[in-house]
């Protein structure tokens, strides 16, 4: 039988970190560096649980962080007009190294935040989960029943005619990066807060790439995204499950299986979709 409240908790940090990339990617922006995002927000949002005894210090700690990372990725690949595949595996390559040095510089080599506070659950529920559910609604009524989603959406696909329209194509794609740092930050520090209850070095372990490739499965719809993270989160908490009781099958492959899966999933659906006609595309225009 599945754990709903077990199958959410697992897969919030992808929904929310998914649903962010939607919006960013239906700008035309592909944040390579979601997985460093969510890796610093982890890091950041478990230290300011820890300093300040509230999770929810942390929680605005680490969204602030992922806040931050994706507007600096912004500046590179939005107003300097770098490639936004080398930008992305950069800014994950600093966080990576980033978070690894300070965590074994403050806490030791095998050092982990165990008495890290996490966000508190009502009957299993807590208010993230929730929260991440209401944006699958929220972000599918922005992006396509707004007028500036409608705006974000011709950023995305004809960057000359938004631009002709009167819209800064610019300004539009720093707006849905910073929507897609804060929900990715939300999503990475709810993993260190919320799943976890702790912090380890490189603890997303490919969720940020994961969360791309997802936006991929569910072709840029909130709802199909929704659906393709729950789908992942369920096979990461059943590793757990498995793990917990005793199973004979080696925990590297349980801990592989949700990665194996996605990848399978990309592959096997991923033909035949249609991307936005200007994702990854630098645009130099006048606004």
């Amino acid at each position: 039988m599945i754990d709903l409240i077990l199958l959410l908790q697992f897969g919030t940090p992808l929904v929310l970190g998914a649903l962010g990339e939607t919006v960013g990617q239906k700008s035309g922006v592909i944040n390579i560096g979601l997985e460093g995002v969510m890796l610093s927000a982890a890091y950041f949002g478990a230290l300011g649980s820890m300093w300040s005894g509230s999770p929810w210090v942390g929680l605005a700690m680490g969204t602030g962080a992922g806040l931050m990372l994706a507007l600096v990725s912004g500046w590179f690949t939005i107003s300097l007009h770098a490639d936004q595949v080398v930008i992305g595996t950069a800014v994950n390559l600093l966080a990576l190294g980033l978070t690894g040095t300070l965590f074994r510089t403050q806490f030791g080599q095998t050092g982990k935040l165990f008495s890290v506070p996490e966000v508190p659950k009502w009957h299993g529920l807590d208010v993230v989960m929730i929260g991440g559910v209401l944006c699958v609604f929220l972000v599918t009524w922005v992006v396509w029943h707004t007028a500036w989603g409608l705006a974000l959406r011709s950023a995305g696909e004809y960057p000359k005619a938004t631009e002709a329209a009167g819209f800064s194509v610019k300004r539009l794609r720093y707006q849905a990066l910073a929507v897609g740092g804060l929900l990715g930050g939300l999503g990475g520090a709810y993993l260190s807060l919320g799943v976890v209850g702790s912090f380890a070095e490189n603890m997303t372990g490919g969720r940020g790439f994961i969360a791309i490739a997802m936006v991929t499965f569910g072709r840029w719809k909130p709802v199909y995204v929704f659906l393709a993270c729950l789908l992942i989160g369920y096979l990461d908490s059943l590793q757990y499950v498995l793990q917990a009781r005793g199973s004979a099958i080696p925990f590297q492959l349980l801990i592989a299986f949700p990665y194996v899966v996605a990848l399978i999933v990309l592959v096997a659906f991923g033909k035949g979709t249609v991307v936005p006609a200007a994702l990854a595309q630098p645009y130099v225009g006048e606004q």
